[in-house]
């Protein structure tokens, strides 16, 4: 799946200011976000270490290198970052493999953003192997663009994942809309210059200046997404 495609044009539907969707992927489209932390539990528990459950808050939303380095760190594991990253990565594989639920509402808002012709993207801090998967279940024709972890210099909570979306798009970056699930994510969003909706999948997150908080994607529409940009 390639990352990038050719500019479009910045006005979308209804000749609104919004310009492009950019959407987060694991715990925002697909409920996945536990599915890596059974992963990493089941790895650990193979090389013989306990993974404290506190330690969940600090490794969902971030790029794998920082989730597996902490825990690395943390249990003392013997064990190089990057035999752990095959671990994890071939662990959730397998469990994505049996069972990929979406979000609730997650199917209904790209099937509006397609019929629309809204210009969209997928920006996760996971690697490419996984969004490849993963895309099957949330359909390649929905996006336009799509971003791996490692693909990029810097992934999440940097801003260079969504400034690369936004310009392959053909979109200034305070003219799009992120959909994201962790503090992570909405870190990288806003250093991006993004208009943020925050969909809170296992820690919470308060609402800020251009960042809107909602309790499930089926409060999340075209009409709403058009609305941030004119509030």
């Amino acid at each position: 799946m390639t990352s990038t495609v050719p500019a479009v044009g910045t006005r979308t539907a209804h000749g609104s200011a919004l310009q492009a969707v950019l959407l987060d992927m694991d715990g925002t489209l697909v409920d996945t976000e536990g599915f890596w932390w059974d992963a990493e539990v089941a790895v650990f528990a193979e090389l013989g270490h306990t993974l404290d459950a506190s330690w969940r808050h600090v490794v969902v939303g971030g790029p794998m290198s920082r989730s597996a380095g902490f825990l690395i760190e943390a249990t003392g594991a013997d064990i190089t970052l990057a035999e752990l990253t095959v671990l994890l990565n071939d662990g959730f594989e397998r469990r994505i493999s049996q069972s990929l639920p979406l979000m609730p509402g997650a199917a209904r808002l790209l099937a509006e953003l397609a019929a629309h012709d809204v210009p969209t993207a997928l920006v996760s801090a996971s690697h490419r192997r996984i969004i490849d998967r993963i895309l099957h279940s949330l359909g390649p024709r929905n996006f336009r663009l799509t971003v791996a972890g490692d693909e990029v210099p810097r992934t999440k909570p940097h801003p260079d994942p969504y400034l690369i979306a936004a310009a392959g798009l053909g979109a200034e970056p305070d003219r799009c809309a992120v959909v994201e699930d962790t503090a992570t994510g909405v870190a990288a969003a806003e250093a991006a210059g993004c208009q943020v909706v925050a969909v809170p999948s296992v820690a919470p997150i308060e609402p800020a200046r251009r960042r809107t908080v909602v309790s499930s994607l089926e409060h999340v529409n075209l009409p709403f997404l058009h609305g941030l940009m004119t509030a």
